[in-house]
This record gives structure tokens, C-alpha cells and sequence, in this order.
């Protein structure tokens, strides 16, 4: 269990993944396969991901996926093995690419 404060900013993280992820990250990961609608979905697992950098400072997968179980669990029920949650990862590597460069044009000073 993660406390209050954490979990407000888990929750405000994925509000702002799903929606960056529908207006368009999804068509940077785009899947065309009878998998297409997972029970983990991309947003989940870029919440996941950002979440664990962010406020638990932890970068490698192994170690995100490792907390992800221990403390996200009731969150996230459908997580699934190491090694499923890193294939999803590297496949998301354009969305998340995306997302940054979107990001830094949001912030941009708008002299530059």
C-alpha cells in the first residue's frame, strides 16, 4: 500500500497519461493483432513506468516491476510477469518518445 499523498499523484499521473494517450499516443504504439485490447492496457504501463521514475526513483524495469507488484498491485491486478511487462514496455518506446517531445513543446518559452 502506497500512502495518501503518492496515491493522488499516481492517479494525476495516469489522468494525464490517458488523456495524451487517446489524443495521440495511441497512434504511436498502435497494435494490429487479436491482442488489441489487453486487460493491461498502454496506459497503464506508462503510468506505471513514469510513476516509479518519478516519485520512487527507480529506473530499471526489473526494479519498477518489482515495486509495481509489491505496492501497486491493488492498483494495477493485472500486472503480469517480468517479462510481459517489459516487452509492453519497449514496444511503448515511441509513445513515450512522443509524449516528451510533446511535453517540450508545451514548454517551451515562446522566444525560442
Amino acid at each position: 500500500m502506497i500512502p495518501e499523498a503518492k496515491a493522488s499523484k499516481l492517479v494525476e499521473i495516469y489522468l494525464f497519461i490517458c488523456k495524451r494517450y487517446e489524443e495521440e499516443l495511441k497512434f504511436y504504439c498502435q497494435r494490429c493483432s487479436n491482442n488489441n485490447n489487453p486487460e493491461l492496457t498502454d496506459a497503464e504501463i506508462m503510468t506505471i513506468y513514469l510513476f516509479c521514475v518519478h516519485e520512487e526513483q527507480r529506473f530499471k524495469s526489473k526494479h519498477i516491476h518489482k515495486f509495481a507488484c509489491e505496492y501497486l498491485h491493488s492498483w494495477f491486478p493485472s500486472l503480469g510477469s517480468y517479462q510481459a511487462f517489459n516487452y509492453r514496455l519497449n514496444r511503448l518506446s515511441e509513445a513515450f518518445r512522443r509524449l516528451v517531445a510533446s511535453l517540450l513543446e508545451d514548454s517551451m518559452p515562446a522566444d525560442c
